[in-house]
């Protein structure tokens, strides 16, 4: 007879909690989990816990939370912040997914006996039969689909992962089952921003929780000519335009960084497009190896639109070329491929 047993991670949110439901409804034996990550989050906080225990009450599934704040400081915070004192923008969203809710989460379901674990994100996995392998897809969720930031996952863990919303097209449906269901949950927001900097202000995050401290530096354009001074580089980032606090005949953007001289380089927006780029941290999940080139779509950022590229393996990297130059290509940012619908792997822009 087949594992049914499930555990789901619980945010307190409408989608996990509408996720509960329909598995619950699917004949899933459902166990709820809240990650408790980092103290005072938008996604680890008082009010979190009681709404995620409340809609397991309420549905009749049994609900525990679990204590990994210092696996989340080591995997994401401590990244988050590298990241930025290297002249990268991390999405953190991506380490918390492989090592938070994709790793130290299946460990615990294993552990409790479960064959299966699941989230509310907006993505897809099935057995794909021209491949022999179970993939990662988009949802059919549209803009709201989140594949982009699922791609670091392990390949064998895409069997075990259902994602009850993969077949929803918009978020208002998942708040009119949980009416429907009369869930507190219903009209709750969304979160936007990253959890542990629930203000937006990174920065301050950064200079509160690291060496990161602000030290001014020179503005210049790819010549070397001196324009104004900046903040700290931290307090910037590629395809930047507003907060340069400089004044010039045509409109300026962040186009790169000179770490070794704390200089902020700027240029026109033409100078923002890039027509190849390189990724490490590679994860593949379509196939083994990049042995020739592939036509595939890339997306390089979260909110970005996918763009036609060929790409190979280059040793631990990727290669990639766009048919057409893309804008503001950010180091640290992940670049996602696609064929069709189905997640081929991704990396870390270089």
């Amino acid at each position: 007879m087949e594992n049914k047993k499930v555990l789901l991670g619980m945010s307190g949110g409408v989608d996990s909690s509408v996720s509960a439901l329909l598995l619950k409804e699917q004949g899933y034996e459902v166990i709820g989990t809240t990650l408790e990550l980092f103290a005072g989050s938008s996604c680890c906080n008082i009010n979190t816990y009681i709404d995620a225990k409340n809609v397991c009450s309420q549905i009749g599934i049994p609900h525990f939370t679990y204590n990994y704040k210092d696996e989340f400081k080591k995997y994401v915070i401590d990244d988050f912040i590298k990241c930025y004192a290297s002249c990268k923008t991390p999405n953190p969203c991506i380490e918390c997914n492989k090592y938070m809710k994709f790793g130290l989460m299946w460990e615990k379901a294993k552990e409790l006996g479960c064959n299966y674990i699941a989230t509310g994100h907006y993505a897809k996995t099935e057995y794909n039969e021209k491949n022999k392998r179970w993939v990662l897809k988009k949802s059919k969720a549209g803009k709201k689909d989140q594949s982009y930031v699922l791609w670091n996952i392990p390949k064998d863990l895409i069997e075990h992962v259902i994602f009850p919303l993969a077949d929803f097209e918009d978020k208002e449906q998942i708040r009119e089952i949980a009416r429907k269901n009369e869930l507190k949950v219903a009209n709750k927001p969304d979160s936007e921003d990253i959890c542990f900097v629930p203000d937006g202000d990174y920065k301050k995050f950064l200079e509160n929780n690291s060496d990161i401290k602000p030290k001014e530096g020179n503005i210049v354009n790819i010549k070397g000519e001196v324009l104004g001074k900046h903040k700290g580089l931290y307090h910037y980032t590629i395809g930047q335009r507003k907060g340069l606090g400089i004044s010039y005949k045509v409109p300026l953007f962040v186009i790169g960084f000179n770490s070794k001289y704390n200089e902020l380089i700027v240029g026109e927006e033409k100078e923002l497009y890039k027509k190849e780029l390189l990724v490490s941290d590679i994860n593949l999940l379509l196939v083994d190896e990049i042995k020739d080139w592939i036509n595939v779509q890339v997306k390089t950022r979260y909110s970005a639109k996918s763009a036609k590229a060929k790409i190979i393996q280059e040793g631990n990297n990727i290669k990639v070329i766009f048919e057409e130059p893309q804008k503001a290509i950010t180091p640290g940012q992940s670049a996602v491929f696609y064929i069709d619908d189905i997640v081929l792997g991704g990396g870390k822009i270089i």
